[in-house]
């Protein structure tokens, strides 16, 4: 649904306040201490960011597209940790119920993960399955009124605090790559189901992912989302908002990246006046912004084509690419825009430039975006549509 616009933007300048004033604040302590402080987390179950995508039927915001960028975009001002904390809930946590639970799944849990009761997490990547999802080798063997997961997960964000975890396991060895594979909403209190200890990551502190191993996992077959086989339909079905949602927090680090490059620029001085007014320094910012721009307006146009119902699986993918690539740039060039100041760890410059850099890997690699985008356009032109 299209939000009336004088509720979206009281929304956006409440998210924004809360942003600016409270989690800008706290990003040293957050890199510090790897967390993000339970007062904020609190401030964010308040403000009803856990609940972004779930309907309000289910008691979230039910955000259309165009309004969940417009926050993610307020999002990605600050680090990426603390959206990190929410992220799970919003994405595949969510709309895999929401949009293929049965109504006593989606009664049992959409409330309490739009409250930020319940943290859920998306288990999918293997050792030996990342981008290539299909080779996957956790199973669920069904066994009378249940089935029975053994196997293990990596990478998983949110693993370590997660209540509940949406898990892709094959169901059927017979059926290669993708066909086999279902998913299942597994609770973290089942015997057998065991968290490893956050990894040390290059950045995003605060936002943590860790192994999950399944050894002998009783999961009820009523905890199956859709139907045996379906699990990559589940799967894939979120992707397209997944990855604007993500494109959306690219642009939100962007333009907070030109924001602290403009202000050091007029401020730091060389050759007897800001550097601002070197004709380099201009163009190391100029072309961030200009970059950023057209994030923002490919990102609003697939928003709105979703919003309307048209697939955007093809300009889903051209703005993650795109997003992903163009804000690992503008870190760099705030970096050279600060100079030393830029590597040293106390301008924050630098955390922002190892935090950009994950975006380029979850949610679909680059290269897995224009493997999507090549095929989209092969489609199309077999249909005849080019």
């Amino acid at each position: 649904m299209a939000f009336d616009p004088e509720i979206r933007d009281a929304l956006i300048e409440q998210v924004r306040r809360f942003v600016r004033e409270r989690c800008v604040p706290a990003e040293n302590e957050v890199a510090e201490h790897d967390q993000v402080p339970a007062d904020l987390v609190d401030e964010m179950r308040e403000l009803g960011l856990f609940g972004l995508a779930v309907p309000e039927t289910y008691g979230g915001l039910g955000l259309d597209m165009e309004t969940e960028c417009f926050v993610a975009f307020e999002l990605g001002w600050t680090s990426p940790a603390f959206r990190s904390v929410a992220g799970t809930n919003i994405g595949i946590g969510s709309q895999a119920l929401v949009l293929f639970g049965t109504e006593q799944q989606k009664e049992t849990w959409l409330p309490k993960i739009a409250s930020g009761e319940v943290i859920t997490s998306f288990a999918l990547t293997e050792p030996e399955a990342g981008s290539d999802a299909g080779g996957l080798k956790t199973k669920a063997t069904l066994q009378g009124d249940r089935y029975v997961l053994n196997g293990g997960k990596r990478y998983i964000t949110n693993a370590n605090v997660a209540d509940l975890f949406t898990v892709m396991a094959r169901t059927n060895p017979e059926e290669p790559g993708a066909k086999g594979v279902s998913a299942f909403l597994v609770r973290r209190d089942l015997e057998g189901l065991s968290v490893g200890k956050p990894e040390k990551k290059m950045g995003q502190q605060g936002a943590h992912i860790c192994d999950v191993n399944f050894d002998n996992v009783d999961v009820p077959a009523d905890c199956r989302i859709g139907q045996e086989g379906e699990g990559f339909k589940v799967a894939m079905s979120v992707l397209d908002k997944g990855r604007l949602h993500i494109s959306a927090v690219c642009t939100g680090m962007a333009e907070r990246l030109i924001s602290e490059m403009v202000r050091y620029a007029t401020e730091r001085q060389q050759f007897g006046k800001p550097i601002m007014q070197h004709q380099l320094i201009q163009a190391l910012i100029a072309d961030s912004q200009a970059e950023a721009y057209a994030m923002r307006c490919m990102i609003l146009d697939a928003a709105r084509k979703r919003d309307a119902g048209a697939s955007v699986t093809m300009l889903a993918s051209c703005c993650k690419m795109f997003a992903s690539e163009a804000v690992g740039r503008i870190a760099d060039r705030a970096v050279q825009v600060f100079g030393g100041a830029g590597y040293v760890a106390d301008y924050g410059i630098e955390r922002f430039y190892r935090d950009a850099r994950i975006f380029r890997l979850y949610e679909g690699t680059t290269q897995i975006q224009q493997i999507v985008i090549a095929r989209e356009l092969a489609r199309a032109a077999a249909r005849g549509d080019l």
